[in-house]
C-alpha cells in the first residue's frame, strides 16, 4: 500500500512559502466561475481539498478497501491498517497521550453530542450548570440544550464585549455558583473570528474543579493545538475544515472519563462480547465508534494533516494573520462597512455587514464576479442577536489564499456599495 502523497509543492519555512505551487495542489481553483477565475474565501465553512487528499482516498478504494477489524483477508488488514495509522496521526497532531483517546465520529457536532449524551447522561442532574459563551455555534449550544431538557440541568452563558472579547470576570462569576458541572467553549469563533484565551478558560474552570469541552472545528485548521498542554478533559474537531473529506469528526477525551463513560449508540465492532441476557463492551477506542465507520474519509483526514504539517502551523498562521491584517485595512476604506468582531486576537476571518444592502445581496453578487463568501447567521444566531442584525457576509481565508484575491474582494464590494448607493 503506498504511503499518503505529500506534494513536493510544500515549503516549511515562511520565508519560501510559494503560493503558486500550493494552490497548484488544490484542482477545483483552476476553475472559473461565471467567466471569473474563482476566489474560494468560504474556508470557515469548509476548506478545499488538496491532490494528496484526493488521490490517497481514491487509492483506499482502488487499491485496498474492506471493512476493517473484522476481516483476517489482506484487503481487510490493509485498510484496518491505514485507518489506525491515521488514528496515529491525529493523535501526534494533538499531542494526546495515547490512541485510545481519539475517537473518530461523523463531524465536530456528533464529538459534541457524544458528550452530551455519554457524559452528559451520566453526570447531570435537575439544578446543575453548563456553562457556555455567548459567541458558541449552534452545534456548541443544542445539545447542551438536550441535555438541560432530559435532566433538569440548566444552561449559563458567559457574554462577549462589543468587540467580540469574552468578559473574563463574568465567566470567573458564573464558574463560581457552585453548581456548574462542565464548561463547553469555543475556541475561535467561526461568526467573529476570536481566538479566545482558552488555557486560562481551562485553567480558571479546573481550579474549581469543572471540566472543559473545547469545540476546536475553526482552530486545528490555523494554530497548532496541544490538548496535553491545554489540559482540556474533551477537544472536538471535524476533518473537512482541515483539508480533509467531509463526513469524519474527532473527539479527544481524556482516558479516564471516556472509560467511565457508557456507550453513545451500540452496535458493531464497539462490543467484546454478545448475548441475549447481556453484552460486554470493547475497550477504548471502539467502544464509541459503533458500526461501519467512514474508513476512506479517516484515511484521507490523515493524509491532508500529511499535509498541512508538511507546510508548518506556524507558517499557516503567519499567511492568514498577514491576509487578514490586509483585508481589514483595505475593507474598513469601504463608506458604510462594519466589522463584526474586532477582537485583539483575531483568526483569518472578516465578518461585515455594508449599509444598504442585505448580506445575501452582497454573497449574490460576489458571486456573479468569482468570488465564493458565507453570507447568513453562520449557525450563531445569537451572536447576530447580540448585534441587532439578521446575519452578517464572511469572507474567510486559508494557506492558498493571496494578496490578489483579497484585491477582488475588495473591488467587488465597492461595486456593491455603488450598485446600493
Amino acid at each position: 500500500m503506498n504511503a499518503p502523497l505529500v506534494s513536493s509543492a510544500i515549503s516549511v519555512a515562511a520565508s519560501e512559502l510559494d503560493l503558486a505551487r500550493i494552490r497548484a495542489d488544490f484542482p477545483i481553483l483552476r476553475q472559473q466561475v461565471h467567466g471569473k477565475r474563482l476566489v474560494y474565501l468560504d474556508n470557515a465553512a469548509s476548506v478545499q481539498k488538496p491532490r494528496a487528499v484526493i488521490d490517497t482516498i481514491s487509492t483506499c478504494y482502488s487499491d485496498y478497501y474492506a471493512n476493517i477489524h473484522r476481516g483476517v483477508h489482506l484487503m481487510s488488514e490493509r485498510s484496518t491498517l491505514a485507518y489506525e495509522r491515521a488514528r496515529e496521526k491525529v493523535r501526534d497532531f494533538l499531542n494526546a497521550a495515547s490512541v485510545e483517546e481519539i475517537i473518530f465520529t461523523r463531524s465536530a457536532t456528533e464529538s459534541i453530542n457524544l458528550v452530551a449524551s455519554s457524559f452528559g447522561g451520566m453526570a447531570f442532574k435537575a439544578g446543575d450548570e453548563i456553562l457556555i459563551t455567548g459567541m458558541e455555534h449552534h452545534s456548541n449550544i443544542v445539545p447542551w440544550q438536550l441535555l438541560c431538557e432530559r435532566t433538569g440541568a440548566v444552561l449559563k452563558v458567559a457574554p462577549f464585549t462589543d468587540a467580540g472579547e469574552l468578559i473574563l470576570e463574568e465567566y470567573e462569576r458564573l464558574l463560581d455558583s457552585g453548581r456548574v458541572k462542565l464548561a463547553a467553549l469555543v475556541h475561535i469563533s467561526n461568526a467573529l473570528g476570536t481566538v479566545n484565551p482558552i488555557k486560562t478558560l481551562i485553567e480558571l474552570a479546573h481550579a474549581r474543579g469543572i471540566p472543559v469541552l473545547v469545540d476546536g472545528a475553526q482552530a486545528v485548521p490555523h494554530l497548532a493545538v496541544d490538548v496535553r498542554a491545554l489540559d482540556c478533559d474533551f477537544y472536538a474537531f471535524s476533518s473537512h475544515k482541515i483539508y480533509g473529506p467531509s463526513g469524519v469528526g474527532v473527539l479527544y477525551g481524556k482516558k479516564a472519563l471516556l472509560e467511565a463513560m457508557p456507550p453513545y449508540q451500540g452496535g458493531g465492532d464497539m462490543i467484546r462480547i454478545v448475548t441475549f441476557e447481556k453484552t460486554e463492551f470493547a475497550d477504548l477506542p471502539n467502544k464509541f465508534e459503533a458500526g461501519t465507520p467512514n474508513i476512506a474519509g479517516v484515511i484521507g483526514l490523515g493524509a491532508a494533516l500529511d499535509w498541512l504539517t508538511a507546510i508548518g502551523l506556524d507558517v499557516v498562521a503567519a499567511h492568514e494573520h498577514e491576509l487578514l491584517t490586509y483585508t481589514t485595512a483595505q475593507i474598513s476604506e469601504i463608506p458604510g462597512l462594519k466589522i463584526m468582531g474586532t477582537a485583539r486576537d483575531k483568526a483569518a476571518l472578516v465578518a461585515f455587514t455594508l449599509s444598504g444592502a442585505h448580506p445575501h445581496d452582497i454573497g449574490t453578487i460576489l458571486d456573479r464576479e468569482g468570488i465564493a463568501i458565507r453570507a447568513g447567521h453562520h449557525c450563531a444566531q445569537p451572536v447576530m442577536q447580540r448585534y441587532g442584525v439578521p446575519a452578517t457576509a464572511r469572507a474567510s481565508f486559508a494557506i492558498y489564499n493571496t494578496r490578489d484575491e483579497v484585491d477582488a474582494l475588495v473591488a467587488a464590494l465597492w461595486k456593491v456599495k455603488e450598485l446600493f448607493a
